[in-house]
């Protein structure tokens, strides 16, 4: 069986690497060959989110929009498309509409993100959220023939629009994302992150000046795309994101940030379709964190013994205030989180799950199933 997995952007994107790429593997040791074309490259893919440069930029998504096109003289000789997301970054569901129609093969969608939610683009403004066509997810969902989902909030959204829906979460590879001897002298708290969801690590920042008046820690910064970042009383290290340290940094880490807040380009609804995956990251790598109790969060792992949850500052502040003050608190709740991950979050359950629903969507006998 061939898929061909259609989405935006390169492997350094964490949508692709882990709803596709870590999936290449798994799914070709069950008969099934995935093979994945991003419509960025790598280098369009760094410049994107960068201020400037908008010519280069207008020409790189020319170059890739011609290449799209090509690609649809080989739609045939695939017997599924797998849209992640979407096909290409702006405009209607064109592409998704050609290969679909020209192949006459079924598709299945994608979706880890609310992206059937309206939001003002944070880096291009009205003409960056006018280019999306917000319309063009739930055209794509009533068009599918079956819609991955990272979480459940998505697919009672997809049930809603009358389409098939399979939960599989976003995990990680728990053979690479795993516990390391920690051997800080002084505990480090880290978040990692990117430039747009910086932006919920912001109104905790105040929380790390008060402790630091009782106790020693370092603050890992990773991705924020923010330079520098002074909080008073804190040692703060802030590293650009690397995918070649993806792992070891969330390796180094002792204690796991994930806020998670309304902002005016994070409404309620996007919120709910958050799909929890850096507490899955944490867990994977045996670490406690405090999380905000937000959509799908609230129901990631074991308050009180995988990770401690956190409503408002004081909270934040009460459960940093635990895990810094026991070494041994720390490392039994890291031992809870790995635990939890092994249990719930391996590719090898999400890939066969994944299997089964790539196969059933080809089946001509998929409506009488459902």
């Amino acid at each position: 069986m061939r898929v061909l997995a259609l989405c935006s952007y390169p492997v350094e994107a964490a949508a692709t690497r882990f709803r596709l790429a870590q999936f290449v593997e798994p799914l070709k040791s069950k008969g099934i060959d995935l093979t994945i074309k991003p419509f960025l490259d790598s280098s369009q893919f760094r410049s994107l989110y960068k201020s400037g440069d908008l010519p280069s930029k207008a020409l790189g998504l020319a170059s890739s929009t011609l290449k799209r096109s090509r690609e649809v003289f080989g739609v045939r000789k695939y017997d599924l498309i797998l849209i992640q997301r979407e096909a290409m970054i702006f405009g209607p569901a064109f592409f998704e509409w050609l290969f679909q129609n020209l192949g006459r093969i079924p598709m299945v969608l994608d979706l880890d993100d609310a992206t059937y939610v309206k939001y003002l683009s944070p880096s291009y403004g009205r003409l960056g959220s006018a280019l999306k066509f917000f319309g063009k997810t739930d055209n794509l969902i009533k068009r599918a023939t079956a819609v991955v989902c990272g979480n459940r909030f998505i697919a009672e959204y997809v049930e809603g629009l009358g389409s098939r829906a399979e939960v599989i979460p976003t995990v990680v590879d728990t053979t690479l994302f795993c516990p390391s001897e920690r051997s800080n002298e002084i505990p480090t708290i880290g978040w990692i992150g990117t430039h747009s969801t910086f932006a919920f690590l912001e109104p905790i920042l105040p929380v790390f000046s008060e402790l630091a008046k009782k106790y020693k820690f370092r603050l890992k910064i990773v991705g924020a795309g923010l330079a520098p970042i002074r909080i008073e009383g804190v040692e703060v290290e802030n590293l650009e994101w690397d995918l070649d340290r993806e792992t070891a940094d969330f390796r180094s880490l002792d204690i796991g940030l994930y806020p998670v807040s309304q902002l005016s380009s994070a409404n309620q609804q996007w919120l709910l379709g958050k799909s929890g995956f850096k507490a899955i990251q944490y867990m994977a790598v045996g670490i406690p964190f405090v999380m905000s109790p937000v959509g799908v969060c609230s129901e990631m792992g074991v308050p009180g013994v995988t990770h401690f949850n956190a409503a408002g500052v004081d909270e934040w502040y009460d459960g940093l205030k635990k895990l810094l003050e026991s070494s041994g608190l720390r490392e039994r709740m890291g031992n809870e989180s790995r635990s939890f991950a092994l249990a719930n979050f391996t590719v090898e359950v999400q890939a066969d799950k994944l299997a089964g629903l790539l196969r059933q969507a080809t089946s001509k006998h998929w409506g009488e199933q459902h």
